[in-house]
């Protein structure tokens, strides 16, 4: 077959201006054609990101380059510095990261058409800044755990003693993280690490507090008080007894501190030095407690038996005051004497008749059965009550004038009455004793303040007018409203306690008038196989009011009523 032949349109001449025209569009579409062949790509010829070439690239070509390149690099712990510790910042914690494809959509043209095209003949991509993201939040966490442990306290500086050497604290500034300011520098840190930038630490921004007491004044302290302070004892003079006191006891009780405006004072634990037993042996020595005059019964009167003595002490002030101006001296000049303060005795051979003891105000006598612990525990009771001095307004008290009845203090197992049955305690007998300085204070006439009779009536005492005492619970006390002193004499035997009031009576007369008995009870009968069961005998309990009845000049005063109640004792049979 033969092949068809086409026909060829006929060209014909064209105008100058037309062949102009054709000759501009085929060069300018030479041009685009061109341009798309050399550039490529959608990203100018020439466009970098932290030095990495990615002209003439597709998109996605230069997102995978700049992720191969950057990406790697802009994860990674940072170094930072607070003040003049260092740390550690994860970057990717802290919410920093790379944004590859915003960074190449920055990077890349606006479009594909022939102007875009042929104008990447007459122009370079130039330097792209990254995208960076920033996550605040997560930011703002991390520089708060990196603050924890960066963030240095302020120190003042500080002069200390031990074992009689100086020891010096250096001042130091304190840190504290900008934690809102350090997001920026964080932020840059992270894009200097993308270009490669290999600082090793980046200074974060921080609040400066400088400490109140400097270096200098350091100097000034040790120079001008703690080294004069340790370089040699000094020595006390007290009521003529010397003695000295080397560097490392001063040193136990001495220290340096702030005033507050910048500059450290010297200050002595004085009480501490006083307790010391370097000052206090020395000190022990010239001290002694002022002691009244001892008084002695002289038929119905007190009379002075031993003059009194005067006291003397030192007292913390005095030897603070004594010793500190010392500290700063040299040689024979760390020598001074401490003040000795005197305390005068109240009872004097001067003033012992103005006490009023001239007369027998009371005298009361309670009989008991011989008994070993009683003779013992009421023997010691009298020894500690005997020579009391009560006074005017003064309150006296049972217990803490006989003390607790323990075998340290001199007293015996004995019977007692407890949860309203005997048993056996030390101590037992002392009611007896009680009994007796509460009738004589009730027939003296002074005011009683707390007392308290026995849960059930014993035969031996006065119904309604006797008392008993327990360590810590119950008191026998009374006020000496008399006007005038009282002196309690006090004796015993092995079957018998006395007890006297010596002073001047503001009565002529007391009484007692007891009622009858009312609310009588009976008492049961009680089995008991307890080893320290203490046999008893039935005795019915009951009311009973006494009046105590005031006389002066033969005349009735007032009267006072006092109603005690009993429980039955209940008859205990031991087996």
């Amino acid at each position: 077959m033969r092949p068809r032949i086409t026909s060829v349109p006929r060209i014909t001449s064209l105008p100058p201006l037309a062949l102009a025209g054709g000759a501009l569009a085929v060069g300018v579409g030479g041009l685009y054609l061109a341009g798309l062949m050399l550039t490529g790509g959608e990203i100018d010829s020439g466009t970098t990101v932290r030095g990495v070439e990615i002209g003439g690239l597709s998109r996605a070509e230069a997102v995978r380059k700049l992720e191969r390149h950057l990406d790697a690099a802009g994860q990674r712990e940072l170094s930072v510095r607070v003040g003049d510790r260092t740390g550690t910042v994860d970057l990717r914690r802290a919410g920093l990261s790379f944004d590859a494809e915003e960074t190449v959509d920055r990077a890349a043209r606006t479009g594909a058409g022939p102007v875009s095209v042929i104008g990447g003949f007459f122009r370079s991509g130039g330097a792209v800044e990254p995208v960076v993201r920033l996550d605040e939040d997560k930011a703002r966490a991390a520089l708060g755990q990196v603050a924890k442990g960066l963030d240095q306290k302020v120190r003042d500086g500080a002069v200390a003693f031990d074992d009689g050497r100086v020891e010096v604290v250096a001042p130091r500034t304190g840190y504290t993280l900008d934690v809102a300011g350090a997001v920026g520098p964080l932020r840059s840190s992270f894009l200097r690490g993308l270009r490669g930038d290999t600082r090793s630490v980046t200074p974060l921004p921080a609040r400066e507090t400088r400490p109140k007491v400097t270096a200098d004044e350091v100097r000034r302290a040790v120079r001008t008080f703690a080294e004069p302070a340790m370089s040699a004892p000094v020595t006390l003079t007290a009521g003529g007894k010397r003695f000295a006191v080397g560097p490392a006891v001063l040193g136990e009780h001495l220290a340096m501190r702030p005033d507050g405006g910048g500059r450290l004072r010297p200050e002595l634990d004085a009480e501490g030095l006083r307790e010391d037993p370097a000052v206090a042996g020395p000190l022990n020595d010239v001290t002694r407690t002022a002691e009244n005059a001892k008084l002695r019964p002289d038929g119905d009167k007190a009379v002075v038996a031993e003059d009194a003595t005067v006291g003397q002490k030192v007292t913390d002030k005095a030897l603070g005051k004594a010793v500190l101006p010392l500290l700063t001296k040299s040689g024979a000049d760390r020598s001074g004497e401490v003040a000795v303060d005197r305390t005068q005795p109240e009872v004097t051979r001067e003033n012992a008749a103005d006490l009023g003891l001239t007369g027998k105000m009371s005298s009361f006598t309670v009989h008991f059965e011989p008994a070993e612990y009683r003779t013992k525990n009421i023997g010691r009771a009298v020894e500690l009550i005997n020579g009391s001095l009560v006074r005017p307004d003064e309150t006296w008290s049972f217990n803490r004038t006989v003390g607790e009845r323990t075998e340290a203090n001199g007293f015996v197992e004995g019977i007692i009455i407890l949860n309203d049955q005997f048993t056996k305690a030390s101590g037992g007998g002392v009611s007896s004793v009680a009994t007796t300085v509460y009738n004589a204070l009730f027939f003296a006439g002074v005011k009683p303040v707390e007392h308290g009779a026995h849960s059930f009536y014993i035969e031996r005492y006065p119904e309604g007018r006797e008392a008993t005492v327990a360590w810590g619970s119950l008191d026998l006390r009374f006020t000496n409203d008399s006007g005038k002193a009282i002196y309690i004499q006090a004796e015993s035997t092995d079957t018998s306690v006395t007890v006297s009031f010596l002073g001047t009576r503001k009565y002529d007369e007391i009484k007692s008038v007891k009622g009858p008995r009312t609310e009588v009870k009976k008492p049961e009968k009680k089995v008991s196989d307890d080893k320290e069961c203490v046999p008893q005998t039935p005795l019915e309990g009951f009311d009973v009011t006494v009046e105590r009845v005031f006389y002066n000049d033969g005349r009735e005063v007032k009267r006072e009523p006092f109603r005690t109640h009993y429980t039955p004792r209940d008859e205990i049979v031991c087996e």
